[in-house]
């Protein structure tokens, strides 16, 4: 993935949480964080820790004074925030989101969080051309720095490795329907001569649930051989 996209910590409180952060960005190939006015001595041993394979991440980070600065290289800022803001700022979705990448309008895209307990200020927002609010439950909708940071990574990276969520596995060619049928009148042929059927007023009742039963399965040659198999072994007498 080309690495045009930077996250960007205003104000961060907890050291573990940067390194969680650190941790998730690499998970979805991105390298760029910078931290603004951190709230304590960057890197400090949770971070680090937290941090586990991303340690590079965390020694490359870029620490700013303000937010302003920390904005300087990006051409397109979006702002994360937990509810929607009475600001002149167009909000937008995730659908949104996703059409803004497709679009490509930006040579370097800059996504802003705020610190733990109160998020982004006004003036901090005053800074970006977005805002994102990432949709939880009405009952609670405040989410912890990081693991905010790994779903905004994962949409993006979703976006960009579309192939990879695709279904893989082998196209196995299903049985046709004769097929099927020759092992439902297997069945029923065992299943009449074990006196399943006693009762004559439900017989045919039974047989329309087996038939949906059995037709509603879309098995390949193999699987329909085993089961006939399995069928066949349990109306044989033990030795």
């Amino acid at each position: 993935m080309k690495n045009n996209l930077g996250i960007v910590l205003i104000k961060p409180q907890l050291g573990e949480n940067i390194g969680a952060c650190a941790r998730s960005m690499k998970n979805f190939g991105f390298n760029k964080l910078s931290v603004v006015s951190p709230k304590f001595t960057f890197p400090n041993y949770k971070t680090k820790v937290t941090s586990v394979g991303a340690i590079d991440i965390i020694n490359k980070t870029k620490i700013f004074n303000n937010t302003e600065e920390a904005l300087g290289e990006y051409d397109v800022v979006i702002s994360m925030s937990a509810r929607k803001r009475d600001i002149n700022k167009k909000h937008i979705t995730m659908i949104d989101f996703q059409k803004l990448l497709k679009k490509k309008k930006f040579n370097n895209l800059g996504l802003m969080f705020g610190q733990e307990s109160s998020g982004l200020s006004n003036k901090d927002l005053s800074y970006s051309n977005y805002i994102l609010q990432i949709p939880t439950s009405k009952k609670f909708k405040s989410l912890n720095l990081s693991h905010s940071v790994t779903i905004i990574c994962f949409e993006i990276f979703k976006f960009y490795n579309a192939s990879k969520f695709k279904k893989k596995g082998k196209n196995l060619k299903i049985s046709s329907k004769s097929k099927v049928s020759s092992l439902l009148n297997h069945l029923l042929k065992l299943l009449e001569n074990k006196n399943f059927f006693n009762q004559n007023e439900k017989k045919q009742s039974m047989i329309l649930n087996i038939n949906n039963l059995i037709y509603r399965m879309e098995p390949n040659d193999k699987e329909l051989r085993i089961l006939a198999s399995i069928i066949s072994s349990l109306t044989k007498k033990s030795l």
